[in-house]
């Protein structure tokens, strides 16, 4: 075995322990009853002819926000983009620009059919272990990398992955702390 196909094998390894950690969490947490919250995308305002449909969100599932990391309910890994809870979007207020992006985007959630109050969380980066590919330990913005033969989650973007706890260890510590 030359040393390239070793570093893919322990790679694939590294994938296999990661996407089991998940299923794992996956299952902890579903028999612990901790409620999970909903994943959706953001779909922006669009004109179709002459009419312009306001901006919704399309339902994509349940997850669990674990840190950065938001879990969904088949075992599946993301990075945490943004969040909102479903409300009304009532009048303008005009205080600023950025207040007026996050009402208009609460409302996006209600017209997507969450119920008011509802966390939706929109904006996720898909993080791998099947379907999507791993993540490589080149990109510093997501919360998982590749390192030392083990995928590690950072304690914030940009981090290094030395000393960073592997997601099993992460799953480990921070479930817990979740359960009712």
């Amino acid at each position: 075995m030359t040393g390239q196909e070793g570093r893919e094998a322990a790679r694939e390894a590294a994938v296999a322990r990661a996407a089991a950690a998940c299923s794992s969490a996956a299952a902890w947490l579903a028999s612990a009853g901790v409620p999970s919250e909903a994943l959706a995308q953001y779909v922006p305002a669009r004109r179709k002819l002459l009419v312009t449909r306001k901006p919704t969100m399309q339902p994509l599932g349940r997850v669990w926000r674990i840190g950065t990391l938001l879990l969904a309910e088949d075992g599946r890994l993301f990075a945490h983009g943004r969040s909102t809870r479903a409300a009304e979007r009532g009048r303008p207020g005009y205080q600023s620009l950025s207040r007026e992006e996050r009402r208009e985007i609460a409302a996006a959630a209600l017209r997507g059919g969450f119920a008011e109050g509802e966390p939706v969380n929109f904006d996720a980066v898909p993080l791998g272990f099947p379907p999507a590919p791993a993540p490589t330990d080149d990109d510093p913005a997501l919360p998982v990398g590749y390192a030392d033969g083990d995928f590690r989650v950072r304690w914030r973007a940009g981090a290094p992955l030395a000393g960073a706890p592997p997601l099993a260890a992460f799953f480990n510590d921070r479930l817990p702390l979740l359960a009712p």
